[in-house]
């Protein structure tokens, strides 16, 4: 079963970066995450939603494939791929692969203009290092499917970083 997290960051470029850490830890055999989805809202108020993979580039280009190669078979290979390029586009444009595009739109719409969520579904993670790893970018804790004791140690995590950023802040003044 996958675990889900939702992070709020209150910097539209936040979010993307701990992403990035995120494959990076990943590279390094520390999450296995099954999607990762930042989702940034402008100072108009408008949410636009950053996949790590487009559905519909893919079927597109999949559909493509295969277009020509039944084309081929009827002699058309052109007609073949321009149909099987339509249809692949088309059919990844309707999957929705990993968290639904509706509902983070509509969590990310909630918050404050300039605004980033990362939004991560976790197949399997060593928690304690992934943790300690994306602290230091601090973030509020959204949603997440995670026990009520361990959503409260992480959010104690991203908050004690917080916390830190004020008073080295505080004490360079």
């Amino acid at each position: 079963m996958s675990t889900f997290v939702a992070i709020s960051y209150d910097d539209p470029t936040k979010a993307e970066e701990v992403r990035l850490e995120l494959f990076k830890l990943q590279s390094n055999y520390l999450i296995e995450m099954e999607d990762a989805v930042v989702a940034v809202k402008d100072e108009k108020g408008k949410v636009k939603l950053h996949q790590t993979v487009n559905m519909a580039a893919t079927g597109a280009l999949s559909g493509g494939f295969f277009g020509t190669l039944i084309g081929m078979l009827f002699l058309s290979p052109f007609l073949g791929m321009a149909l099987g390029a339509s249809a692949g586009a088309i059919s990844g444009a309707l999957t929705d692969a990993g968290i639904n595009d509706q509902f983070m739109k509509d969590l990310a719409a909630k918050l404050q203009p300039n605004c980033s969520v990362l939004f991560v579904l976790i197949r399997n993670m060593t928690a304690d290092k992934v943790v300690a790893d994306i602290s230091q970018y601090g973030g509020t804790v959204l949603k997440t499917s995670l026990s009520h004791l361990d959503e409260e140690k992480l959010q104690t995590a991203l908050d004690q970083h917080a916390a830190a950023d004020k008073s080295d802040a505080a004490s360079a003044e």
